[in-house]
C-alpha cells in the first residue's frame, strides 16, 4: 500500500490516519473495513431506505450500486440510514403532522453523522417528498463535495376499463376515488380496483407531485446529476445510473467542487423556472426558500410569482395535465425542458455536479420524435407558469396557489370554517359542502398543527364529487400535496396560531380569490377584522413535550420556509 494519500482525502485524515487513530481504525476493522480501505477517501452514503411505503423501499439496491461506483473510482463508501415519513400513507391522519418536521430531522441527522465521521464527500439517496429538500439543505450546510441522488418514480398503474382497454393511473386516482365513493358515485369493488392497480411497485408517486418536483428542482439547482436523476425506480438503467453517481462523487471530491460553489441565486431561479414550467408542487415554494436560507441567499415568495408570470406552463404532467414522470423521461426529460428554458432566455448558465453547465446539458438534449409531453413555447398549456402568489387582507405575508390544471381565475363565496383538516373532511364526506363554498382550514400551520399537514384527503375528496370539483375553493395555513388540483390556496401567512387574519374568519363571511390582481380578500372592514382578532384565543398547543413541541417552539413562518435554523 502506498503511503501517498489521494487528494480527495481531505477530511477523513483526522479520523483514520496516524498512530493516534489506532482505536478508530480498530473499530472500523471490526465491521469489515481493511487498512487499505481506511487509507482511501471516505464517502458517506446517507440512505433514506424504509419498508414503510414504495418511495424508499428499493433504496438499498440503489445504495449498493452507488457503493460500487465509489469503490471503482478509488474511494471507500460508508453507508448510514436516516428517517423518512411517507406522506401518502400518513395523509389525512395525525401522522401527517410528522411529515414536514421530518425534513428538519433528516437534514440535521445527515449533518450530524457527516460531521462526526469527517467524510470526504457524501451521496444523499432520497425517495419521498421531504427527503429531497432535506438532503439538499444538509449538503448546503456541510459544503463538502456531494450530490443528491433521487430513487426514481414509480411506474404508472394500469386500470382495466369496461371496453377492455387499460388506463394509466397514479395514487391521485385513489384519493379522488375515495371522494367518489363517499358521494356514492362508485361502489366498493370499483374503489378496490383503483386501489389495487395504482401502485405496481417501488418508486415515488408518479405525477409531477412533490417528489418529482423536488427531484427536478435538484437537477436545475445543479446538485443532482441531470438525466441520472430522472431514471425511474424500476428501470433496467437504474443500477448503472446509480453507479455513475458513485463515480461522480469521487470526481467532485478530487476537484474540491462543493455545493455552495454550485448552488447560487441564479441556480435557485433556474429551479423556480423549471417548477413553474412543469406545473410543479406548491411545496417547492416552501422547500426552495428553506434551501436558500441554508445558503444565506435571500429568496421570497414574490420571486416565485415574478418568474412564474414570465414562464409558460409547457409540461403536460399530472395533476395539472395528463402524463406521468415516466412519460416525461421518455419524451426527453429535464435536458429537454432545460433546452426549452434556454431557448426562451430563462435559464442561467450555471455549473452542475456533472462538471458541465446547464446550457451544455441542455444542448445535449434528445427529443423523442412525436412526443407530446414537453410542449414548444409557442404551444403552451397556459401562457404563464403553474404557481401564483396571492396577498391581501387574508394573507398579508402571502399564500400560494397552483393554477396548473384548472381555469378559474376568480371566485367569491361564503366561508365554511374548520379548525382542523379532520373536521373539514368529515363535512365533505357527509355531504355538508355546497357549490361556491370557500373551505377555510386553519390552525394547521407550522406552529398550529404543528407540522403544517397536507390537505390532500380533503382536496381529493372534493375533486371526486363532480358538483363540487370546479365550484368550491379552499384556503389553509397548512399545505397541499403535490397531487392537489383545483382552486386551493395554501401556506396562508401569518398562520392562525400566530394571530393571522385567517383566525378572524367567521362562518358565512364572503371570501374572494382574485388571481389577476393577486389578492385573497376577506370582505369584512379592516376595523372589524382587527376587533375580531383581539378576541381570538388560539387553541392550547397539542403537544407539551417531545419533537412536536420543540418544532412548534422554533419553526419560522411558511413564508420564510418553515425552517428551524
Amino acid at each position: 500500500m502506498s503511503n501517498e494519500l489521494d487528494p480527495a482525502k481531505k477530511n477523513s485524515i483526522a479520523l483514520t490516519e496516524g498512530p493516534s487513530r489506532a482505536a478508530a481504525r480498530s473499530y472500523f476493522r471490526s465491521v469489515g473495513f481493511s487498512k487499505e480501505d481506511l487509507h482511501k477517501p471516505i464517502i458517506g452514503i446517507a440512505n433514506t431506505w424504509t419498508e414503510v411505503g414504495p418511495c424508499n423501499f428499493h433504496l438499498r439496491k440503489v445504495a449498493e450500486a452507488v457503493k460500487q461506483g465509489i469503490r471503482e473510482a478509488g474511494g471507500t463508501p460508508m453507508e448510514f440510514n436516516t428517517i423518512t415519513v411517507h406522506d401518502g400513507i400518513t395523509m389525512g391522519t395525525q401522522g401527517m403532522k410528522a411529515s414536514l418536521i421530518s425534513r428538519e430531522v433528516i437534514a440535521d441527522s445527515i449533518e450530524l453523522v457527516t460531521h462526526a465521521n469527517s467524510f470526504d464527500g457524501i451521496v444523499c439517496i432520497a425517495g419521498c417528498d421531504k427527503n429531497m429538500p432535506a438532503a439538499i439543505m444538509a449538503l448546503a450546510r456541510l459544503d463538502i463535495p456531494g450530490l443528491m441522488l433521487y430513487g426514481g418514480s414509480i411506474a404508472p398503474g394500469h386500470l382495466q376499463q369496461p371496453d377492455g382497454s387499460s388506463k394509466d393511473i397514479t395514487i391521485l386516482n385513489v384519493f379522488e376515488a375515495i371522494g367518489s365513493h363517499a358521494a356514492g358515485k362508485i361502489n366498493d369493488d370499483q374503489l378496490e380496483a383503483v386501489e389495487a392497480a395504482a401502485c405496481p411497485g417501488p418508486g415515488a408517486c408518479g405525477g409531477q407531485f412533490t417528489a418529482n418536483t423536488m427531484a427536478m428542482a435538484g437537477e436545475f439547482l445543479g446538485i443532482s446529476p441531470i438525466e441520472i436523476t430522472g431514471v425511474p425506480a424500476m428501470s433496467p438503467e437504474k443500477h448503472e445510473a446509480s453507479r455513475q453517481a458513485g463515480r461522480l462523487v469521487m470526481d467532485l471530491a478530487r476537484k474540491g467542487l462543493t455545493p455552495r460553489q454550485i448552488m447560487s441565486r441564479k441556480s435557485i431561479e433556474n429551479a423556480i423556472a423549471a417548477v413553474c414550467a412543469s406545473g410543479g408542487s406548491t411545496n417547492a415554494v416552501l422547500h426552495l426558500i428553506a434551501i436558500a436560507h441554508e445558503l444565506n441567499i435571500p429568496i421570497s415568495m414574490e420571486d416565485f410569482d415574478k418568474i412564474s408570470e414570465h414562464t409558460p406552463f409547457i409540461c403536460d404532467l399530472s395533476p395539472g395535465g395528463k402524463y406521468t414522470a415516466k412519460d416525461y423521461q421518455e419524451a426527453g426529460g429535464s435536458r429537454l425542458l432545460a433546452k426549452r428554458l434556454m431557448e426562451r432566455g430563462q435559464l442561467h448558465d450555471t455549473i452542475t455536479v456533472t462538471g458541465k453547465t446547464l446550457h451544455e446539458e441542455a444542448k445535449a438534449a434528445h427529443e423523442t420524435p412525436g412526443q407530446v409531453v414537453i410542449h414548444e413555447w409557442d404551444k403552451p398549456l397556459k401562457p404563464t407558469g403553474g404557481l401564483v402568489i396571492l396577498k391581501g387582507n387574508l394573507a398579508p405575508d402571502g399564500c400560494v396557489i397552483k393554477v396548473a390544471g384548472h381555469e378559474r381565475l376568480f371566485h367569491q363565496g361564503p366561508a365554511r370554517v374548520f379548525d382542523s383538516e379532520d373536521d373539514c373532511f368529515a363535512a365533505v364526506e357527509s355531504g355538508k359542502i355546497n357549490p361556491s363554498d370557500v373551505l377555510v382550514i386553519r390552525y394547521e400551520g407550522p406552529r398550529g398543527g404543528p407540522g403544517m399537514r397536507e390537505m390532500l384527503a380533503v382536496t381529493a375528496a372534493v375533486k371526486g364529487i363532480p358538483e363540487l370539483s370546479e365550484t368550491v375553493a379552499l384556503l389553509t395555513d397548512g399545505r397541499f400535496s403535490g397531487a392537489t388540483r383545483g382552486l386551493m390556496a395554501g401556506h396562508v401567512a401569518p398562520e392562525a396560531q400566530l394571530g393571522g387574519p385567517i383566525a378572524a374568519v367567521h362562518e358565512g363571511d364572503t371570501i374572494t380569490f382574485d388571481i389577476p390582481n393577486r389578492e385573497l380578500r376577506l370582505e369584512v372592514p379592516a376595523e372589524e377584522i382587527a376587533a375580531r382578532l383581539k378576541n381570538v384565543k388560539a387553541p392550547v398547543p397539542h403537544f407539551n413535550s417531545g419533537v412536536f413541541a420543540k418544532y412548534a417552539n422554533t419553526v419560522s413562518s411558511a413564508s420564510k420556509g418553515a425552517v428551524t435554523t
